[in-house]
């Protein structure tokens, strides 16, 4: 096993046990407790909210570990992970895999809680019927796409406390993705800029996977797009791949004992 590989499983399995468990589980959890209390509030066609939005909320997920990534890369900028990583060979490129597979397995996390709840407590959910080839491709490609993009966020990010303003431009473009209302419903304007971003379409192509093809007349075009959605996202997962590790590597080399050292120190004194 690959030593990034050997670090992010490590990491995976210290990141799901005691109460780091309860807050990993927390948001699928009370995500999926809003869909079953809402889930027959009628979308329009006979679509009814519940089965509609919970792929698309599945495609959430995937794209909220691009957040997870900026969290952990400040986090580990500041403790001198990325320091310590920077002196061994291959250090970076390892961080890199491990992170990737920590995040990964993380939002599978979420993912599983979401489908197998949605089966059993949401009416029209069927993973019987599921498309499970598309599933996994766009969740394959959805993955590498937010994720990569997420490190990149994150080697922008100073510290922990500004992290958290990478959320809100997330979180307002989750909200004009058709995550929990089709996209088609908006004005064209929001449709265009959620149509630039991969958000969307991992919420299409998973609607595309969990929901029949009469369900498609509600999207854009009328169609699920599953050229348009895999040159996309690979578009955006091409992006990521060349640009992490570039991105990554400067900011590796910026990283020094008395940076790690002063932001410590402002650190302490806020604390203080």
């Amino acid at each position: 096993m690959s030593p990034g590989l050997s670090r992010g499983v490590i990491e995976l399995r210290q990141s799901v046990t005691g109460a780091d468990l309860v807050g990993h589980l927390l948001w699928p959890v009370v995500t999926l407790v809003a869909l079953v209390l809402l889930q027959h509030r009628d979308l329009g066609a006979g679509q009814a909210l519940g089965a509609f939005a919970l792929p698309g909320v599945v495609g959430m997920f995937v794209a909220l570990g691009m957040l997870l990534d900026v969290q952990y890369l400040s986090a580990d900028r500041e403790d001198g992970t990325v320091l310590r990583a920077r002196a061994v060979p291959g250090g970076i490129t390892g961080y890199l895999v491990g992170k990737l597979v920590t995040v990964s397995g993380t939002v599978g996390l979420y993912v599983a809680v979401v489908v197998a709840g949605g089966a059993l407590l949401i009416d029209g959910v069927d993973v019987r019927t599921v498309d499970w080839v598309t599933f996994a491709w766009v969740l394959l490609l959805g993955l590498v796409a937010t994720q990569s993009i997420g490190l990149v966020l994150g080697a922008l990010v100073r510290s922990p406390r500004t992290a958290g303003y990478v959320s809100l431009p997330v979180v307002g473009l989750i909200s004009i993705s058709g995550i929990f209302v089709p996209v088609s419903a908006l004005a064209a304007g929001w449709q265009a800029v959620a149509q630039v971003f991969p958000v969307y379409w991992l919420g299409l192509g998973m609607r595309a996977a969990f929901l029949p093809e009469a369900a498609a007349v509600a999207e854009v075009g009328g169609s699920w797009r599953p050229l348009e959605t895999a040159a996309v996202l690979g578009a955006w997962a091409l992006v990521g791949v060349v640009l992490a590790p570039v991105v990554l590597r400067r900011m590796a080399r910026k990283e020094s004992g008395s940076s790690v050292a002063a932001r410590r120190d402002r650190a302490l004194q806020r604390v203080g």
